[in-house]
């Protein structure tokens, strides 16, 4: 089975099916900074980009929450692309296969790439979601 539809919150496996099939090996993070960026965008965000390409969104505090401590969420963008010897893959284009068994998320024959896309995933996740009451969140 490779859905993750079901998983609780769905959010944040929605955010991380997406980045899944996102072309992001180590030193080839343009296409998932450019879906980081797209998603400030649409959600609203200031966003910064420094001189190496780290990316950085602000979300104002909610309503009475002004004096409340800046939170930072920080997760990298990049993935180690690793795969089996026996297997035809191609990390510059294939989007990660998932499995899952009884109740672990694996890849089929690659790495997963879950050591921070499920951090970007929860960050993409919290800065979406309307109900949280929050200071500033970065």
């Amino acid at each position: 089975m490779s859905s993750i539809e079901n998983l609780e919150p769905q959010l944040v496996w929605k955010y991380f099916d997406e980045i899944r099939k996102i072309p992001r090996c180590s030193k080839h993070e343009e296409k998932i900074r450019e879906y980081i960026i797209n998603f400030g965008k649409k959600q609203g965000l200031k966003t910064k980009i420094d001189n190496v390409g780290n990316v950085v969104l602000f979300k104002p505090p909610t309503d009475g929450m002004h004096n409340k401590p800046t939170v930072v969420l920080q997760a990298h963008m990049d993935m180690v692309c690793e795969k089996n010897n026996n297997v035809k893959f191609d990390f510059s284009k294939d989007p990660i296969q998932l499995k899952i068994q009884r109740d672990i998320l694996t890849a089929v024959g690659t790495s997963l790439g879950a050591d921070d896309g499920i951090g970007v995933a929860i960050s993409l996740a919290i800065l979406e979601n309307k109900q949280i009451r929050h200071g500033s969140i970065e």
